[in-house]
């Protein structure tokens, strides 16, 4: 007889290789637009195109998302994943730009790099390994996300650097958490649609190095 999981949200029972299949085309996805987000990146970086601005970067974010989850079921869904992790990309182009042109920028952007890739592949292989159930961490991480983009927002507005670098930090505890609840919530069948599983993923790893960045180049004395 075949083994079953349990899904400890909505209590259907999934086969352990349809769960295999589902994290399968999640990371492949995953890895597909990270490296779409890297070329779109580059070229925002090789045209030193000037970045979008706050509105318009909020505004397709949440369009894109919004499009991606409506579609989550269709081609459609994939395309949207594209435009909006593309779209990301371009607009992370000249932040990056920013902190290469400063002494030591280089490192720090690569610091920032190493230690998301670490953060992500750290926590994903201790769910995957201990297949502890995260899904406790739903209304914290949506409450503590919720404030976080809020006082970021009263950070950017209001030029205060010490609450943007708590925000930052803040961020930094929250996308870990979000990787965490998002891979449990996988493989205990709460997420059965590697789409909006992939996005999510996505803008964990998105706002981790961001914040990392922010944080890194702060300590260096170069931020």
């Amino acid at each position: 007889m075949e083994a079953r999981t349990v899904s400890t949200t909505t209590g259907v029972r999934f086969s352990p290789v349809s769960i295999d299949k589902m994290l399968r085309n999640t990371y492949a996805l995953l890895a597909s637009s990270l490296l779409f987000s890297a070329i779109t990146a580059a070229i925002s970086l090789a045209f030193n195109m000037p970045h979008p601005g706050l509105i318009i970067t909020l505004a397709a974010y949440f369009g894109l998302l919004f499009l991606t989850n409506k579609y989550q079921n269709s081609a459609w869904g994939l395309l949207c994943v594209f435009a909006l992790t593309g779209f990301m990309g371009l607009s992370l182009g000249p932040i990056l730009s920013a902190y290469l042109s400063l002494p030591g920028g280089g490192q720090i952007v690569m610091t920032a790099m190493g230690f998301t890739s670490l953060i992500f592949f750290s926590l994903s292989a201790y769910v995957l390994t201990t297949r502890k159930d995260f899904s406790f961490m739903a209304s914290f991480l949506f409450i503590g996300i919720l404030v976080m983009f809020f006082a970021g927002l009263g950070a950017y507005f209001f030029k205060l650097p010490a609450l943007s670098l708590a925000v930052s930090a803040g961020f930094v505890l929250l996308m870990s958490g979000l990787i965490l609840y998002e891979t449990s919530n996988i493989i205990h069948g709460g997420e059965r649609n590697y789409i909006m599983a992939t996005v999510t993923l996505y803008v964990a790893i998105f706002n981790l190095f961001t914040s990392l960045l922010h944080l890194i180049g702060f300590m260096s004395g170069d931020d």
